[in-house]
């Protein structure tokens, strides 16, 4: 059987006392291994569904004759709209138990597989009479709602109109009872009245169970701005892919025109360099053929003067004996 990961701080001890005295029939480590499936069922329910039925799953292959088993599967079909097999499920806890709470999720569930017929009918059996305050508010709204599915929306208002819909005292369900009769009024034309409920389903509505604030809105004619609209955020995508190609090519033009004023002066040496080499090398060519020539009239100016002193010096000596004969 494959297991869910459950976290280490998930032990089993958060379900209540009573589904724990349920699972005492089990081994201690099996009873132990179901209660933390069941605690992830618990939380994930409302905001990850697909997740909850998974380990609800679990637990029933675990422990399908445990009444707490069965019922929190059955409202993890429930959940995912699977539910041919949540009424199913409930119907065997209602068994195993004796209990009539499941009443109106059944009828409910019954009106999901596009029976609304058999949900209006349930409201009408002696099961009702067993329900607490809050079961037979539940009842009445699924009544309402099989109405308004036969269309007959003017019967659904009429349904739903009861002492505790004219209660000013704030339950668990007055909210969504509120809500589910300015939805009624709204759908037979009667807008103004529609307004009014739904403003007092807002005011009771203390945990955010309905969205009869964006109703009254949506009455009063204000539009608001999705925040996550796709199209919003494919421009807001692109605007820095934008800035930031305008800001990189500017910056890619800044370096080349730093690159090209390091670079100028260079190409200005290298232009220069072989004129002036030209210019300069004969210059220098000339300056040592000047000195070569004015060291060779030098040469030649001692030469003369060494050959005149020497003439003038030979003439002033003696001539020598024999030079007669």
């Amino acid at each position: 059987m494959k297991r869910l990961p459950i976290p280490d701080d998930v032990t089993g001890e958060e379900i209540d006392k009573s589904v724990r005295q349920e699972l005492m029939s089990l081994p201690k480590t099996l009873a132990e291994d179901v209660a933390r499936n069941l605690v992830m069922v618990a939380k994930l329910l409302d905001d990850e569904p697909e997740q909850a039925y998974q380990y609800a799953r679990v637990a029933l292959r675990l422990a399908s004759r445990v009444a707490a088993v069965r019922e929190a599967a059955g409202f993890a079909s429930y959940a995912v709209g699977k539910y041919s097999e949540a009424l199913a499920e409930f119907r065997a806890a209602r068994r195993m138990t004796g209990n009539s709470d499941l009443w109106p999720v059944m009828a409910d569930c019954e009106r999901g597989m596009g029976r609304p017929e058999r949900a209006l009918a349930m409201a009408g059996e002696p099961e009702v009479q067993k329900l607490d305050r809050a079961g037979q508010v539940e009842m009445r709204m699924v009544a309402a709602g099989a109405r308004r599915d036969m269309g007959q929306a003017d019967a659904a208002v009429v349904t739903l109109q009861s002492p505790e819909l004219a209660s000013h005292s704030i339950q668990p369900w007055t909210a969504r009872l509120r809500y589910a009769y300015a939805d009624a009024l709204l759908t037979v034309g009667r807008e103004d009245e529609a307004r009014e409920w739904f403003a007092k389903a807002l005011e009771a509505d203390q945990g955010g169970t309905t969205d009869a604030s964006d109703r009254l809105a949506e009455l009063d004619g204000v539009e608001f701005v999705d925040a996550l609209d796709p199209e919003q955020e494919a421009d807001d995508a692109l605007k820095p892919v934008a800035e930031s190609t305008v800001e990189e090519s500017r910056a890619d033009e800044s370096k080349a025109e730093d690159v090209e004023d390091d670079e100028e002066p260079e190409a200005v040496e290298s232009e220069i360099e072989p004129e002036d080499a030209e210019a300069v090398e004969p210059e220098a060519d000339l300056v040592e053929d000047e000195v070569q020539d004015d060291d060779a009239e030098d040469l030649a100016e001692d030469a003369e003067s060494a050959a005149e002193a020497r003439s003038e010096d030979r003439a002033g000596l003696p001539e020598k004996d024999g030079d007669d004969s």
